[in-house]
């Protein structure tokens, strides 16, 4: 997910210039806003792509946070958790490149995360110099619940879509944010 201030050029299109909010396609007909309802006219920022996706992700966000609640789990800590499920000894480096997030706050999450008991810290398997970070016992059982909810979760969440478009989306969503 995109913090304010990222996105560089990211956005660019093929000649690596980014679209100006004059080019943006106007709506072919003026469509009732989501807005409409409280008197604004979001028309213009509808057409946006990073505008949906941010309504998106944060109506897909507010359900994860209401059902990973009884596993006190925010995105990011269920993030780490299951990247780590996924690849035992991974380093905090490497978390904070997969993640997009700063050193300082993975060192924070981390301890948060050992203090409950769910990861585990020991030498890495390659590295001399870097420790990897592991599930414990707890922390496995943790994810797998978690995980199951998580994919109940985004079906519900995007129950509107077909199975097909929810594929679409989905390929559609990384290719805007993933290089190449």
């Amino acid at each position: 997910m995109l913090r304010a201030g990222e996105g560089g050029a990211r956005g660019a299109g093929q000649n690596g210039a980014m679209p100006s909010p004059a080019s943006a396609p106007a709506p072919a007909t003026a469509p009732v806003s989501a807005s409409a309802s409280n008197g604004l006219d979001s028309s213009f920022l509808e057409s946006l792509v990073g505008y949906n996706a941010r309504r998106a992700a944060l109506s897909i966000i507010d359900v994860f946070m209401d059902r990973m609640a009884e596993y006190e789990l925010s995105v990011v800590e269920f993030s780490v958790l299951s990247l780590l499920g996924h690849n035992p000894g991974a380093t905090s480096r490497q978390l904070c490149g997969a993640l997009a997030i700063l050193p300082p706050n993975l060192v924070s999450l981390v301890a948060s995360l050992d203090k409950r008991g769910l990861i585990e810290r020991k030498p890495h398997p390659t590295d001399g110099r870097a420790i990897g970070l592991y599930l414990s016992r707890t922390g496995k059982a943790l994810l797998k619940k978690a995980e199951a909810r998580a994919v109940a979760l985004e079906v519900d969440a995007t129950a509107r879509l077909s199975d097909k478009e929810r594929l679409t989306l989905l390929d559609l969503l990384k290719r805007v944010y993933s290089p190449g």
